[in-house]
């Protein structure tokens, strides 16, 4: 009979009293669950395996990206009540207007409902490309909603951001540099339309965490303090000075330490109090990014979680600028952040499912000849003395019996069947070894030497394609297997994707006592799924993925909860096929086919291949242009 746990001990397990931020839940059944939090009201968690079973029966196969259109809205409404809650307790005199950055996620899906449920707060977007700015001005925005214009631009860019305002938009050109002032100077003059300007000024102050580059006076964008009083001379000669009325900072992305975010700020009122006194009239103060999402539910500074929350943070701003006005003797900008990661990132998880392992646990002690080398016997001996308190030990003498038995076979002395009984009784000593641990626990040095030895779960989906920031900046994300947690794991597991790369793995993991190089996983049984949950995906790793082995985009799904333990599909995009992937990398799979058809009929000609396996080989070839590029 299988070890039992609680619901309980499963989420302090894999942490997800942490990490779950009231949306994710352990059923009594062992059943990961989806629920809207309390703040929505009560609701009946959602069974995963159950959502997974009503999609599968619908022709939706795994991967798939799993978006909930409630937790959509989540974090924009958390962080504008942050901000209004932070304005009425300080009394500010100012307004908050936030802007999603589309960048953080441009799929139109996500960009509408945002639109949508940021109407009552005036909620505008950020478009830092000219694709992006023709996203903004397609959306129904509110009438105080404003679009920021960030990054470089071109005529092009400022012509069409100008000719916006004609027809309502409250659209702000950022100035990145001296010269691009003389560029929108140009094109306003042409058009004899007076645009909206802003300035991005980089401060000195550099925050910690992994994006620290990003801020300071190193930053790749924005004015420093010997340029911005030029600007403002040759916008006061031009007569563009009243244009002005933004002043935009970058504190860096998933700001860690909420100190930072005070002393980043302060330096930012200091900057805007000085351009008001030279006459600059500044009314709105835009801070960018920097709000974080605690993935790891450690809620310290670091470079996967912060020491703040959302209140905290929009009080830490809100109460900076409040007291630096009224020193200084200026009216309350209306505030701005572009806060992106934190409104999206809980809104998605990618769920797949285990194909296979490769098990680097024996359960059964290999039988021994007499005739097999004494270090054979030394190994399989280790078992006598498996005790707590020699652990480390066992550990210690199966490593050295293993590596002079591959010695010996590396000379010729010992034949590839010894070997192979040898590798066996390592893992099985080893498994007696991880057994102990688990029942009375061990040092941390051996503890850490094990996870060399985990088990390999093979899964359907690709790294690079649907989590590219785990490969390319060490990003962790909740992942949790989603069934079975009623029972007690029995196994360690990296993961590993489909793609024919061994940086296609995840091999850091969240639990409740810290993070680790595996995941605690059960033994898979046949001919039943086993799926696995990486949570809170929803910022970046949609847009930022590529196409390693010509992976391409999974299946995605948006549904709604409906309160009662069901759910229904909002919206759906169906996967990559083949011949999608192929025509993005500049392949015509109608070409594909015909020179397919032509080495076929070659074959047919040549008598290897008759008429009827002919029409086999084609249709076979057909069927897969039209598939999923995944595992089906």
């Amino acid at each position: 009979m299988k070890d039992q746990q609680s619901s309980s001990e499963a989420a302090d397990l894999y942490g997800v009293s942490a990490w779950g931020q009231g949306l994710v839940h352990v059923l009594p059944n062992g059943d990961v669950a989806l629920a809207d939090p309390a703040e929505n009201g009560a609701t009946v968690p959602v069974s995963l395996p159950a959502i997974l079973e009503g999609l599968n029966e619908r022709g939706i196969a795994t991967p798939i990206l799993l978006r909930v259109q409630s937790f959509l809205e989540i974090g924009l409404r958390r962080l504008n009540d942050a901000f209004s809650n932070a304005i009425a307790a300080t009394e500010y005199r100012g307004d908050y207007r936030g802007v999603f950055p589309i960048k953080v996620n441009q799929q139109a899906e996500v960009v509408g409902r945002l639109v949508q449920a940021g109407q009552p707060y005036h909620y505008g977007l950020e478009a830092g490309s000219k694709p992006e700015l023709i996203v903004a001005l397609a959306q129904p925005l509110a009438e105080q909603s404003l679009i920021i214009c960030n990054g470089i631009k071109d005529d092009e860019f400022i012509r069409l951001a100008i000719l916006s305002l004609k027809l309502g938009f409250r659209t702000v050109i950022v100035l990145e540099s001296l010269k691009e002032f003389e560029i929108v100077k140009r094109v306003s003059d042409e058009l004899g339309i007076k645009p909206l300007l802003g300035v991005r000024v980089k401060l000195t102050q550099v925050v910690t965490g992994k994006w620290a580059s990003s801020s300071g006076d190193r930053s790749s964008f924005g004015i420093g303090a010997d340029q911005i009083v030029t600007l403002v001379e040759r916008m006061r000669e031009t007569g563009f000075l009243d244009c002005l009325v933004l002043q935009h900072n970058h504190l860096g992305s998933q700001v860690p330490n909420v100190i930072d975010v005070r002393r980043t700020v302060t330096e930012a009122c200091r900057f805007y109090s000085e351009l008001r006194r030279l006459g600059v009239p500044l009314a709105f103060l835009d801070m960018g990014g920097g709000l974080g999402v605690d993935y790891t539910g450690e809620k310290r500074a670091s470079d996967n979680s912060v020491n703040y929350t959302v209140d905290e943070y929009a009080a830490a701003i809100v109460e900076t600028v409040g007291y630096a006005m009224d020193e200084a003797g200026h009216p309350h900008p209306t505030l701005v952040t572009e806060s992106g990661r934190f409104v999206v990132a809980l809104s998605s998880m990618l769920i797949f499912d285990v194909l296979d392992a490769t098990l680097y646990g024996v359960p059964q002690r290999p039988d021994l000849t007499e005739n097999e080398h004494h270090f054979l016997h030394d190994m399989v001996a280790i078992e006598e003395y498996v005790k707590p308190g020699r652990l480390q030990e066992c550990f210690n003498d199966a490593v050295y019996y293993r590596d002079e038995i591959r010695a010996l076979f590396r000379r010729g002395q010992m034949d590839i069947t010894q070997l192979a009984t040898a590798e066996r009784c390592f893992l099985y000593i080893l498994k007696r070894v991880q057994t102990v641990i688990r029942e009375n626990g061990a040092g941390e040095a051996l503890s850490e030497a094990l996870e060399g030895f985990v088990d390999y779960y093979h899964c359907n989906f690709s790294l690079f394609q649907s989590l590219p920031d785990v490969w390319a900046i060490d990003q962790l994300h909740p992942v949790i297997p989603l069934q079975r947690l009623n029972e007690q794991p029995t196994r360690r597991a990296v993961l590993t994707d489909i793609t024919c790369d061994s940086d296609g793995k995840i091999d850091s993991f969240i639990l409740g006592d810290g993070i680790h190089k595996s995941l605690p996983v059960h033994d898979l049984e046949e001919d039943k799924p086993y799926h696995i949950g990486v949570f809170f995906v929803g910022a970046y790793q949609e847009t930022l993925g590529d196409l390693h082995n010509l992976f391409g985009d999974a299946n995605v799904v948006t549904i709604s909860l409906t309160g009662e333990g069901g759910f229904t599909i909002e919206h759906e995009t169906e996967g990559d096929t083949i011949a999608e992937v192929l025509s993005y990398v500049e392949y015509d799979p109608g070409d594909c086919l015909d020179a397919f058809r032509k080495t076929v009929e070659r074959a047919v000609a040549k008598g290897t291949v008759n008429s009827a396996e002919r029409r086999s080989l084609i249709a076979a070839y057909k069927d897969s242009l039209g598939g999923y590029t995944y595992f089906e």
